[in-house]
């Protein structure tokens, strides 16, 4: 877990922009709940007085974040099963199963990836990103199957978290949609926020931030397409909502799939775990070494046999 340690900003804008909007865009490593909270503790400051989260940057200021120590950890290790792809003193990468959540949240106290981390790796894993994600660098949701890296210390993590940020780590995605694409390959450039009646849920909104995701099709039947999909940004959701406004949903997706497959009851029939949304690839340098490291997730069995049944 991080010891106490101190952050300092130089901010240099084009334009000016609020405290907390500029905090997320260079603390990528932390959430803006996180932010938040630092902020409203006084533990963001100019010049050594607190700032308030809506106070305007106009650049040329040094902020100083002072991040206090993570409180002990008192999640519990539970021994639930875990492929670990690579695993050295700095890093480990996971395939996660669809239905894993990956971290502990609102209704969600036990169970998750974190738990299966602290059984299998100890105790560790990176403070950066709070008490209840150590070693979180980046998310699937719960019912996304596939490889993710998480990072034991907290040099790794920022290193990790920076090239994730920066686009210089790769992520490649399996997507069953349902429907068909005219195009064989494209971009979709939509920006994503909050939905504004659904707060659970995202949305394309003109004042979202940037989401960008290119596809190719890979394989076509009469009422689907296989798609291999890359992330050039990585928001909530994001290929999930991208493609439900193609009118062609994730097959499964039970929140954004509005047609035949976006039921409960229909991911059963054709016996899925999850939606049939994959992470197939990741690949990143190392924190260390600097050499690059490439993974390959395999589809698995339930989403492989729905596709040999078509």
């Amino acid at each position: 877990m991080a010891d106490e340690h101190t952050i300092y900003l130089q901010t240099e804008l084009a334009e000016p922009v609020r405290t907390d909007i500029y905090l997320a865009s260079q603390l990528t490593e932390f959430s803006r709940s996180r932010i938040q909270k630092l902020i409203d503790a006084g533990l963001v400051k100019i010049h050594g007085v607190p700032v308030k989260a809506s106070l305007k940057l106009h650049g040329g200021e040094q902020l100083t974040v002072t991040v206090p120590a993570d409180a002990p950890c008192y999640l519990a290790a539970q021994e639930i099963p875990l492929q670990i792809l690579y695993e050295d003193d700095q890093l480990a990468v996971i395939n996660k199963p669809a239905g894993l959540v990956v971290h502990p949240g609102a209704g969600v106290a036990d169970g998750t990836l974190v738990n299966a981390l602290l059984f299998h790796l100890g105790e560790r894993l990176s403070g950066i990103s709070g008490v209840l994600r150590p070693g979180i660098v980046h998310r699937l949701d719960k019912d996304t199957s596939g490889v993710l890296v998480v990072a034991k210390d907290d040099r790794a993590h920022r290193a990790l978290a920076a090239q994730i940020r920066d686009k210089t780590a790769r992520r490649v995605y399996l997507a069953l949609v349902e429907g068909s694409l005219p195009e064989d390959s494209g971009v979709i450039d939509k920006p994503l926020g909050r939905h504004p009646i659904k707060r659970k849920q995202m949305a394309i909104v003109a004042c979202g931030k940037p989401a960008v995701s290119s596809y190719q099709v890979i394989k076509r039947w009469p009422s689907y397409t296989l798609l291999r999909v890359s992330l050039q940004t990585g928001r909530t959701h994001q290929i999930r909502v991208h493609m439900s406004s193609l009118g062609v949903p994730v097959v499964g997706d039970i929140v954004y799939n509005t047609k035949r497959t976006g039921s409960l009851a229909a991911r059963e029939k054709l016996g899925l775990l999850g939606h049939a949304l994959h992470a197939s690839y990741l690949s990143f340098t190392h924190p260390s070494t600097g050499a690059l490291l490439e993974f390959e997730a395999a589809i698995p069995k339930d989403f492989q046999n729905l596709l040999d049944s078509l």
